[in-house]
């Protein structure tokens, strides 16, 4: 019956709680819960973010939770709902003793951004502690002679509950001679008091025994009981008394030990000496403080703590000989003095905090706690001036340190900071927190190639996957940031990919080759090459890199002049009269190389006369040492060689043909050779015979029109004569104005051709075979007869025929000259090896032409 109804008043208080649950301290800032003790861990308290206005959806990635002032958690937040649970079993006489109200006090922390929020839970006493006094058995002397009325304080039981729960009142069973009061100390704590009603007698009744009920106020109420044994004694005339009811002491919290708090005096009995003792032996007085039996001096066993225990109370009785008492109460105040210094709890960090937070960014929250109280328990707190953070309080003992300005992480990683904070007290005391604020980095900086530009070498002909050099970047940023890649900026180099090339590695920079190199077609080209972080977004630089093809000898020279090819080897003419340096060719040669590997040198490898012509080693000009004589061989043949400078030189030779010439027989000679070279490299000059068979082929048409109109012109002089011979008898006025010429009035056939040669290099140049008209002699005819005039004027008109004629060959010439100096010319200068032999077929072609056009 009695658990039911503990049962039943356990609901009702839950429900009274839960009712209060409802209600705001809205004038301080705090959310106040209560809970009854002896909930069971994992009890629901409050839906804090609903009382604080805050989305459960937020709270945990606002990493939500609940920090409590003391060491130990009593609470836990669920981040998901926003529910408060209880977190381990409480116990309100453990957590707060025999302070009432009991309150615990706690924070909810929230960060991005960083806030809190003062809570606090008061545990609401359950009556589950009986009062039970320190001895089951109390013990009095009375004398009979105790008059009525007389007051007997009695040992207090003890009730570790508070408020209504707690010891309330005193009661004794049936007994005539006594009644117990219920008193009050200064504390509040409550005790019996013994009151006699009725005269003792000792022949009566030598012994009054009684039960002593201490009753809470608990529903149902608990009570705890002590047996009362009272001796009643031989009348005496004189009893123990203190000379003062009350006496009252200060002592300072922090005094030594034995230190006297004061001394009890009393008069001496009858019965012999009095003895001095506690009659109130609670844990509290009997652990701090101890009296002497004899002098009645109360000494301190320890230091006292103000913070503890404000005011004591001690109960001291006087007892002499016969066993007759007095009672005296001894009220000591502990005088509080600044023995303890400030406490700084960190109660949430944000480290580390990001380079880029604004100004007033909260970056922790932390509590001062001074147990000392007036000024002593009074504080303030600072941090170094020269760091960008301030502390700022948020409410009574809470500050938060808060930034003043941004960061720059690559010039300060973190900041040691020390928090301050000190009492109001004499002398002033002090605590120092350090705090370590980190400074997390954010991607603001972009890599730096440690050179403006980059230049890299690699020898051609390569082989693949050769390291050529390396690229360097760094990143102020710290982690992901700072962590670089590197990648070739798309470009082409060549006509191909940049890619098919070279290659970098993202990772370390290292630049590599991926294909044989040839400086001939690409001495050397840029690429960009670009190095990104890691952050996001990412930054990244871009630098140039020149990559150079170092030259190899591995080009031998090439011999422009005179070409080697499958024609016929060079042929040159040189007069013997020629003087000693008589320039007579030069060969020209490239190098496909650079550099040193370019640099050529000419050397006479073999002549058929090695005295008679010598070579310039720089430039190739072949002249001659000496003055020519008949001696000397017509036909010389010279074999020069071209050599470059490079480490493992490299070399092409040439082979010339030099004629030594001194009239036209040799020149014959010269061209026979020629043809007869030409007919065994017939395939080389094959291209030049059909585009020569096709000039010669329209300048043959034009000479076919020019005979038609050749005879068409000598049908019309005869036409013209046979006009004249018919009407020169009839035509009286006619002048004789013709030339009178000897012979038969032809003119002769016989015809000179001049051959012209040209000085200088020695090559013979055929200007053309030009035809020269003799001088005609003058011809005499018969003059004076009729028959004379006509043959003069036949003669005539013959004559003109003829001088047409010789024209119309000189005009031919003319052309055929020009047809050699527009075609032939120009053909020399584009294919100069080929000059021999078409110089030879033109030969014989004017050779068959001329007698024809005659």
């Amino acid at each position: 019956m009695a658990d039911k109804q503990r049962r039943t008043t356990i609901i009702r208080q839950v429900v009274s709680l839960l009712l209060f649950l409802c209600v705001w301290a809205l004038g301080s800032g705090t959310v106040r819960y209560a809970v009854p003790e002896e909930m069971e861990s994992g009890s629901f308290v409050a839906n804090v973010a609903k009382d604080l206005g805050l989305d459960p959806k937020r709270l945990s990635a606002r990493r939500a939770r609940v920090v409590s002032e003391g060491s130990r958690q009593h609470f836990q937040l669920n981040s998901n709902t926003g529910n408060l649970f209880i977190k381990e079993k409480l116990d309100r006489e453990e957590l707060c003793g025999q302070t009432d109200p009991c309150i615990l006090h706690f924070e909810i922390i929230l960060e991005n951004p960083l806030q809190s929020y003062r809570a606090e839970v008061r545990v609401y006493d359950v009556n589950d502690h009986s009062p039970e006094f320190s001895d089951n058995e109390l013990l009095l002397k009375m004398p009979e002679s105790t008059p009525p009325g007389s007051r007997f304080p009695l040992a207090n039981a003890q009730d570790l509950d508070v408020g209504n729960n707690s010891l309330q009142s005193y009661a004794v069973s049936s007994t005539d001679h006594f009644r117990v009061y219920t008193r009050h100390r200064s504390d509040g704590r409550k005790y019996a008091e013994l009151v006699l009603e009725t005269p003792l007698d000792r022949e009566e009744q030598a012994e009054i025994s009684f039960m002593l009920t201490a009753i809470d106020g608990g529903s149902p109420a608990r009570s705890g009981a002590a047996q009362v044994r009272i001796t009643v004694l031989d009348s005496n005339d004189n009893v123990p008394e203190f000379s003062q009811t009350l006496y009252r002491a200060r002592v300072l919290e922090n005094s030594e030990q034995d230190y006297v708090v004061l001394t009890t005096d009393s008069d001496e009995g009858i019965n012999g000496a009095i003895s001095y003792t506690f009659s109130q032996k609670s844990k509290k007085n009997v652990s701090a403080f101890s009296i002497n039996p004899v002098t009645g001096e109360i000494r301190l066993l320890g230091p006292l703590d103000f913070e503890e225990t404000e005011t004591y109370e001690i109960d001291v009785q006087a007892t002499d000989g016969g066993g007759l008492s007095a009672h005296s109460k001894v009220l000591v105040e502990v005088v509080d003095v600044n023995d303890n210094a400030p406490e700084v709890k960190v109660t949430s960090l944000v480290s580390p905090i990001p380079e880029d937070s604004s100004p007033e960014t909260v970056v922790a929250l932390f509590n001062v706690r001074d147990r000392d109280s007036g000024d002593n328990g009074r504080t303030v707190c600072s941090i170094e001036d020269d760091l960008p953070f301030s502390a700022k309080p948020t409410s009574k003992n809470s500050y938060s340190l808060v930034t003043e300005n941004t960061f720059d992480r690559e010039k300060v990683s973190e900041y040691n900071i020390t928090i301050t904070a000190r009492d109001l007290g004499t002398p002033s005391l002090s605590t120092e927190e350090r705090i370590i604020v980190k400074i997390s980095d954010i991607n603001d900086n972009s890599p730096e190639f440690s050179q403006t530009s980059y230049m890299m070498y690699v020898r051609e002909n390569n082989g693949p996957a050769v390291l050529i050099g390396k690229v360097n970047a760094f990143d102020s940023d710290s982690e992901q940031n700072a962590k670089v890649t590197y990648s070739l900026w798309p470009a082409e180099v060549g006509g191909l990919p940049l890619l098919s090339y070279i290659s970098i590695n993202s990772e370390n920079g290292n630049v590599y080759a991926l294909r044989s190199m040839d400086y001939e077609q690409i001495g050397s080209f840029q690429v960009a090459v670009r190095a990104a972080d890691g952050g996001s977004p990412p930054l990244n630089s871009e630098v140039i890199v020149r990559v150079v093809i170092i030259d190899e000898n591995d080009n031998a020279p090439f011999i422009l002049y005179p070409l080697q090819n499958s024609s016929s080897p060079a042929n040159d003419l040189v007069p013997r009269s020629a003087e000693a340096g008589y320039l007579v060719t030069k060969v020209v040669a490239v190098d496909g190389d650079s550099g040193q590997n370019s640099w050529l040198s000419y050397h006479l490898l073999k002549a058929t006369d090695p005295g008679l012509f010598t070579i310039a080693s720089q430039n190739g000009e072949i002249r001659t040492t000496r003055l020519i004589t008949d001696r000397d061989t017509m036909k010389q043949i010279l074999i020069v060689l071209v050599r470059d400078s490079g480490e493992s030189p490299l070399s092409s030779s040439a082979t010339l043909n030099i004629a030594l010439v001194d009239g036209f027989s040799d020149l014959h000679m010269r061209f026979t050779d020629a043809a007869v070279e030409e007919e065994e490299n017939g395939t080389l000059t094959l291209y030049l015979i059909i585009s020569l068979c096709l000039v010669l082929f329209v300048f043959f048409i034009s000479i076919i029109v020019f005979i038609i109109i050749k005879l068409y012109r000598r049908r019309h002089y005869r036409e013209r004569f046979m006009s004249a011979s018919g009407n020169f008898y009839g035509n009286s006025n006619f002048q004789n104005n013709l030339v009178d010429v000897t012979g038969n009035g032809t003119l002769s056939h016989s015809y000179r051709y001049e051959v012209c040669l040209t000085t200088g290099s020695g090559n013979s140049e055929f200007r053309f075979l030009r035809p020269i008209i003799p001088s005609l002699p003058p011809q005499h005819g018969i003059a004076g007869t009729d028959s004379g005039k006509e043959q003069d004027l036949l003669t005539n008109l013959q004559l003109n025929t003829d001088l047409e004629s010789a024209n119309e060959v000189r005009l031919t010439s003319d052309l055929l000259e020009c047809f050699y100096f527009i075609f032939v010319n120009y053909l020399f200068k584009v294919y100069p090896s080929l000059k021999d032999n078409v110089e030879v077929f033109i030969f014989k072609i004017i050779q068959k032409a001329i007698p024809f056009l005659l």
